[in-house]
C-alpha cells in the first residue's frame, strides 16, 4: 500500500511542473495575441514587430485577390491607418477561440474586427527563448 501511495504521489508530482509550464505558455501566448491585436487597434508598427517573428508571413484571401505580406509590409499597413481605430473610438473586438500547444509550437484561432471587417485568423506561433511570437498568420474574412 505504501508503495502504491508513493507511486501515485510520484506520478502526480511529475505532472505538476508540465501543467504549470502549460499554463505559463498559454498565458504568454495570450499576451502575444493581445500585443498583435493592440498593434492593429493602435496602428503600431512597433507592436507588430514585437508580436511577429522577423520571417513571419501574413496570408489570406481577400474578396478580390490572394494577399501575402511580410512582417515589414504588414507593419506598414497597420501603421498607415491614421488616426488609429483606438483614437477614432472604434470598440475593440478580440475573441480567442482556441489555443493548442505542442512543445515549442502552438496554433491559435482568433476572431477580431479590423477596418470594418471581421477576420478569423489562424496564428502559428513558436517559442523563441522565453517568449512566444507569431510565425504565420492565415486569415479569412468572415464579414464585410
Amino acid at each position: 500500500m505504501k508503495k502504491l501511495c508513493f507511486l501515485l504521489f510520484l506520478g502526480i508530482s511529475i505532472g505538476v511542473p508540465s501543467q504549470i509550464e502549460g499554463q505559463e505558455d498559454r498565458s504568454s501566448i495570450e499576451k502575444t495575441i493581445r500585443i498583435y491585436f493592440d498593434s492593429m487597434h493602435e496602428s503600431s508598427k512597433a507592436k507588430v514587430d514585437l508580436a511577429f517573428h522577423p520571417n513571419a508571413k501574413i496570408v489570406g484571401v481577400n474578396p478580390d485577390n490572394f494577399s501575402e505580406m511580410s512582417r515589414e509590409d504588414f507593419g506598414d499597413l497597420v501603421a498607415s491607418l491614421q488616426p488609429s481605430p483606438k483614437e477614432q473610438g472604434v470598440p475593440e473586438r478580440l475573441e480567442i477561440l482556441s489555443i493548442e500547444i505542442a512543445g515549442m509550437t502552438a496554433v491559435a484561432r482568433v476572431r477580431d474586427d479590423y477596418r470594418g471587417l471581421t477576420f478569423l485568423d489562424t496564428l502559428s506561433l513558436i517559442k523563441t527563448g522565453d517568449r512566444w511570437v507569431i510565425y504565420n498568420k492565415l486569415y479569412h474574412i468572415e464579414r464585410q
